[in-house]
């Protein structure tokens, strides 16, 4: 495992490496995932804009695609399959929320609180995924089950919102 950061010069020296470190965002020097995330809301805002659930549902599938390739061929050249500065993971998950809680800023700013959390703690499986699939489909699959447990929360948020005259 490299203690190296990477830098601008590598962010731009392969294609793998500008998608996988989420358009510069994993060059942030603290909370690179965090990064990561907010760089998925102007994706999906612009998204919204000019697709239709479709296209916005078919972007996803096809940046989960790209960054299971991505992870691999930076992780490789990092020297650690499952580097901090990776954050298409995060891109791609929150992309998928954000795709089903729609455009409220209020459910936004709930989704990226609750993914984050789920992405930091990791509760199984996802934990057994981020430590055994040392790979790029193990990169991008462990913040797909955190993003399930986050839409998992919301959606019971919702529930017991409207249960209690809060309609959110």
């Amino acid at each position: 495992m490299s203690d190296a950061r990477p830098g601008w010069r590598f962010l731009l020296a392969h294609p793998a490496h500008f998608l996988a470190l989420g358009f510069g965002a994993g060059l942030a020097p603290y909370a690179p995932g965090t990064f990561g995330t907010l760089v998925a809301i102007p994706i999906a805002h612009a998204l919204r804009l000019l697709t239709g659930d479709a296209g916005f549902a078919l972007a996803i599938v096809a940046l989960f695609a790209a960054g299971v390739w991505a992870s691999a061929v930076t992780g490789r050249a990092l020297g650690d399959a499952d580097s901090g500065a990776i954050v298409v993971d995060e891109v791609v998950a929150f992309l998928a929320i954000l795709f089903l809680v729609g455009a409220d800023p209020v459910r936004e700013a709930a989704a990226f609180v609750v993914f984050r959390f789920f992405d930091v703690v990791k509760p199984p499986p996802a934990r057994e995924i981020d430590r055994r699939w040392k790979s790029g489909l193990g990169v991008m699959l462990d913040d797909v089950v955190a993003a399930g447990y986050a839409l998992a929360v919301l959606a019971i948020a919702v529930r017991l919102g409207r249960a209690i005259g809060i309609d959110a």
